[in-house]
């Protein structure tokens, strides 16, 4: 019935899309996620440029690491790598893909050394609830991979490749095309490592590390007529990683991940009225081998399907949009035989702009599920420009993480009984602007009930809703941008604070640091640029009573580029990550990289 149900609303989509009259002329909407760019004002946004995007490892955890406030744990470069955004758990950060929450259903959160950064040409992070527009996870804040959709622009292609220390490599070839009707987009990609490298202070290396993970992303579009467009996005990865051994005498072990997404949308304009309908299906699959000598292995595979609709309505200075979506997930594997979930939500988001100068957003949601009981979401937020160089905002809101599939169906150990972890926060942001300085300045509050940890019992651990988690934090930002002449000067430094405290054991949560700071510095002249990129990273408690900690690290990078060729088609990088030989773990006994080298080169045709 399920398929059946997927399939209808599919063809439903466009035999309904081609009957459409051509009537009125379409207004271009580029971003898939709607919600935002309209409703998420009173929220602090990172927007990352293609410079940026570009100067970074393939990976959307090197990315993240050195360009925002997110905390990230990571087994060792290539490995495993969960966030902590705001000082909350991994599972409560939303990795949201085109709109729509692609979280496993499995773990409940999303493993960014699997995301290639350079497959999507819009990220941007939001920090703060966002349950309200993207369900389960949205807590700590939301990470937005975006494929963004032009028309009129004609053949574009680029060819990337990098090469670096440890037998690192990456391949990249990008293309779009577009006209007045249509647009297309395709990203391929390749990386891969032996990874193979020494540890510091040591006379052990990094052994059976090695990865590679292969990418395909294409996007799509065409005007039916001057109302209506469709839009196809899909997604396929697949890689493999051996983990790297703890001690020399551990069992050498293996994962591999096979993951698609696939996304039909449908939007019509008409009067006042904005019309989308999306269906999407996400699978995920993995297999692990406990040696990789063996052909045994453990594994689970999920499929979620997804109806989602969307009416948006604008008049003079009010937005209003209501949203229904429906999903069924199901999984299986190893260790659950069969499991499945079946959810529907309804949700209300308005924004209304009082004046020129001062707006408010007001949302609810209610979503209902065969599985659990769903709390009522809201959030509530204003934007006041106080005057031309101060900015206030003020948000409120409640939001909800759901349990994953291991939390309620794992085998002798899952709780059908879970209540959904639930948070209560509020936070006050001031913005700054100041001629070529923009400094932005978040203090907020987060309460978490209903916490859903792992106890021991007896031999077997079971979920509970035992945790309460209380957060106190501050996120700044300074950007400076100079331009003059033929030449360039960009500054950004970013800082988070952030006090996480168990309320069970009066103590921080671990892998969250209470500080971490990022800053860049980049200057060019005319075809040459240069940049210098710093992290620091506070320590980490590893152990639920605070007793055991892995030290504070600081980490930088130097990379020269060189624009060459007419147009500036060619360019030529060369990066030192890790400039100053830092020896750190930010997982304990999983040593990372110390300095090492990347070359790349970008080719536009």
């Amino acid at each position: 019935m399920k398929y059946f149900l997927f399939l209808l609303a599919s063809f439903w989509l466009v035999q309904m899309a081609i009957a459409q009259q051509d009537t009125v002329s379409l207004k271009v909407v580029n971003l898939s996620d709607n919600y935002l760019i309209r409703f998420s004002e009173t929220q602090n946004r990172i927007f990352l440029n293609d410079s940026v995007l570009q100067r970074n490892d393939t990976s959307l955890t090197s990315l993240l690491s050195f360009n925002s406030p997110i905390y990230f744990k990571e087994s060792g470069a290539g490995m495993v790598s969960s966030p902590s955004f705001r000082g909350t758990t991994a599972s409560q950060t939303a990795v949201v893909w085109n709109g729509i929450n692609i979280n496993s259903q499995f773990l409940g959160q999303s493993d960014f050394n699997t995301l290639h950064s350079n497959s999507y040409n819009s990220i941007i992070i939001k920090s703060g609830g966002g349950s309200v527009a993207y369900g389960s996870g949205a807590i700590g804040g939301s990470v937005h991979l975006n494929n963004q959709l032009n028309f009129n622009k004609g053949f574009n292609s680029q060819i990337s490749a990098n090469s670096g220390s440890f037998g690192r490599y990456g391949m990249h070839v990008n293309s779009t095309y577009s006209d007045m009707k249509s647009s297309f987009q395709m990203n391929l990609g390749r990386n891969g490592s032996d990874n193979d490298y020494p540890y510091l202070n040591s006379n052990r290396k990094n052994q059976n590390a090695n990865y590679y993970s292969n990418n395909l992303n294409i996007s799509a579009a065409h005007k039916l007529n001057s109302k209506n467009t469709l839009k196809f996005y899909g997604n396929v990865f697949d890689g493999e990683r051996h983990f790297s051994l703890i001690s020399p005498n551990s069992f050498p072990t293996k994962y591999q991940d096979a993951n698609s997404r696939f996304l039909m949308e449908w939007n019509s304009v008409f009067n006042k009225f904005n019309s989308t309908l999306k269906t999407a299906q996400i699978s995920e699959e993995y297999r692990y081998f406990p040696s990789i000598h063996s052909h045994k292995y453990e594994k689970g595979h999920n499929d979620k399907w997804i109806v989602n609709y969307d009416l948006a309505f604008e008049h003079k200075n009010i937005w209003i949009n209501a949203l229904i979506d429906a999903t069924y997930s199901e999984g299986k594997g190893t260790q659950i035989e069969f499991a499945k979930r079946q959810t529907a939500s309804a949700g209300l988001l308005f924004k209304h702009k009082i004046l020129k100068d001062l707006l408010y957003e007001a949302s609810v949601r209610q979503e209902i599920s065969d599985v659990y009981n769903s709390p009522f979401l809201y959030s509530f937020g204003i934007k006041w420009k106080v005057n031309p160089f101060y900015q206030l905002r003020i948000h409120s809101s409640k939001n909800f993480r759901m349990p994953t599939f291991n939390d309620l169906f794992w085998p002798g150990s899952g709780n059908p009984n879970l209540n959904p972890e639930v948070s209560f926060q509020s936070e006050l942001g001031n913005e700054f602007q100041f001629k070529n300085f923009n400094l932005d300045v978040s203090v907020f509050y987060n309460s978490i009930e209903n916490l859903i940890q792992w106890i021991p019992k007896g031999n077997l651990s079971e979920p509970e809703n035992v945790g309460e988690v209380k957060i106190i934090g501050i996120e700044s930002s300074l950007n400076y941008l100079k331009k003059w002449n033929h030449q360039q000067l960009e500054l950004n430094v970013n800082y988070a604070y952030n006090h996480s405290q168990d309320q069970r054991k009066s103590t921080q949560l671990i892998y969250v640091p209470f500080h971490k700071s990022t800053a860049s510095l980049a200057y060019s002249y005319k075809s040459i640029s240069t940049y210098f990129q710093s992290m620091f990273t506070g320590p980490v408690f590893i152990d639920s009573n605070n007793l055991f900690e892995l030290k504070e690290y600081w980490i930088s990078n130097l990379g020269l580029e060189f624009n060459v060729g007419k147009n500036r088609k060619y360019l030529l990088g060369v990066q030192v990550l890790n400039l100053f030989n830092e020896d750190y773990e930010n997982v304990q006994n999983r040593p990372m990289p110390g300095r090492n080298y990347n070359v790349y080169i970008n080719l536009k045709l």
